[in-house]
């Protein structure tokens, strides 16, 4: 199975990708299933299964499926045209989509959260009908949100449907031995063989511009967080920190006044401006989902801001490693924190930072493997437990700790060779399992852990 590097970094909105980004891509796809029926409908409704019923509004699920069935997209969001809309359908009770017929959409009754059992495909379920002018359902589409974006219909699920039917890729390793087997094999980095798929569905020209933007965005997304402060949305009263911790470190590396600990600070600060942009449903890039995004750009810019010799002619060498160790953990584990919790998501991230991290500071393809898998293997259990189902608390702070530990677990794998105990393989299929055995309470749902034993009103 083949995912590109543009599956795993996806430019969107906050505050979650399974949650808001893909529900509103599932919208889209409705809408072109509508359009493709030989028949007309007069009126639309949908429902919430599982995780996103239950922590959708905190996550902004209700608003992702009414601006998707208006035909708004994540990667080209526009927030003052967006509330407009909001305001607009609430008031007139339908959507007018592109390509279709005035639609009757009134979000107070014909969007619906179902608290009852999620539904049997997955976690984050979702349910699109179109009705006639009686309001009686003619078409009628199950969706299911799998984390970082990506979304399946019912029948793709079933199909065993794969990510992508395009040509062959030179180098088609499916778990982390093929990997480490074809690297040696052909003399090419992790990043060098990832490129060669790339190349062959776009070109040269048109994966570099994609990777300048995704790093673009993701810089971006840092310097708007450490400028802003004042309280994120949601009811927490959740304080923005990013802008003053990034102002202290400034003036105590004025004053010569930091101790070799605060570089922890510098990471934190940067992840934490990211998910504090996320959280207040700004623009951010999946890596691999909103609610990890923080980590991969967090130890990228410690990296340039940071480390000698460092330069930005690297960076396509930093996204395409860690794009390759994602997919490995979104093909045989997942990166779903509605399916195994937040050891898919900030373990996830922090597993791809740390191989991302490793390689442009020349480490072999064995230790690269190797940083990935300290990484992942210390998020192993995490649970997922968003106090009022915001991805607030502990989210923001969890993705500095996951760019600290991505540092660590390179560095540990630079000072050996690459040979170590627990293979990378073995952390993720040890992942998967965890995820399948957690308690449905602690993926996502804010129905335990720190969920339920912290005061959220």
């Amino acid at each position: 199975m083949f995912l590109s590097v543009f599956d795993m970094f996806k430019v969107g909105i906050g505050p979650s990708s399974s949650h808001t980004i893909g529900p509103m891509v599932a919208a889209a796809r409705f809408l072109d299933h509508l359009c493709a029926l030989p028949f007309a409908v007069s009126g639309l409704r949908a429902s919430l299964h599982g995780s996103l019923a239950f922590t959708g509004v905190g996550h902004a699920t209700d608003r992702a499926v009414i601006l998707g069935l208006a035909g708004f997209r994540a990667d080209d969001y526009d927030a003052e045209k967006a509330e407009a809309e909001l305001t607009r359908i609430r008031a007139e009770k339908h959507v007018t989509p592109k390509g279709l017929k005035q639609l009757a959409f009134d979000p107070a009754d014909d969007l619906i959260f179902d608290f009852g059992p999620a539904l049997p495909g997955h976690a984050n379920g979702l349910v699109f009908r179109g009705t006639d002018a009686q309001g009686d359902v003619i078409t009628q589409v199950t969706y299911y949100s799998i984390g970082g974006g990506f979304v399946v219909t019912e029948e793709e699920q079933a199909k065993g449907k794969q990510a992508d039917k395009g040509p062959s890729v030179p180098f088609p390793f499916a778990n982390a031995v093929q990997m480490l087997d074809m690297a040696a094999e052909s003399g090419l980095t992790i990043a060098q063989m990832k490129r060669a798929n790339e190349l062959t569905r776009m070109s040269k020209t048109d994966l570099d511009k994609g990777l300048a933007r995704i790093w673009e965005v993701m810089n971006a997304c840092i310097d708007r967080g450490l400028r802003q402060d004042g309280i994120l949305p949601g009811g927490l009263k959740v304080r923005r920190r990013a802008k003053g911790i990034y102002e202290s470190l400034m003036a105590e590396r004025g004053m010569n006044l930091s101790a070799p600990h605060t570089i922890n600070d510098w990471m934190s600060t940067y992840a934490m401006a990211v998910n504090e942009e996320n959280a207040a449903g700004g623009q951010v890039v999946t890596a691999p989902t909103n609610g990890a995004a923080g980590v991969v750009p967090a130890t990228i810019r410690y990296w340039l801001d940071h480390v000698p010799g460092a330069s930005t002619t690297r960076l396509p060498d930093f996204l395409l490693t860690a794009a390759a160790i994602g997919g490995l953990i979104k093909a045989n584990a997942s990166i779903s924190g509605a399916e195994c919790g937040c050891q898919a998501e900030v373990g996830s991230a922090a597993a791809m930072a740390a191989a991302g991290l490793a390689a442009v500071l020349g480490g072999t393809p064995e230790q690269v493997e190797n940083a990935a898998e300290i990484a992942l293997e210390h998020h192993l259990g995490m649970t997922c437990d968003p106090i009022r189902g915001l991805v607030q608390v502990p989210c923001i702070e969890r993705n500095g700790l996951g760019a600290i530990k991505a540092v660590s677990a390179a560095s540990l794998a630079l000072r050996g060779d690459g040979t170590h105990l627990v293979p990378l393989d073995a952390a993720i299929e040890t992942m998967r399992q965890t995820g399948a055995d957690m308690s449905e309470k602690y993926k996502e749902t804010a129905l335990g852990g720190l969920a339920v034993n912290v005061p959220n009103c």
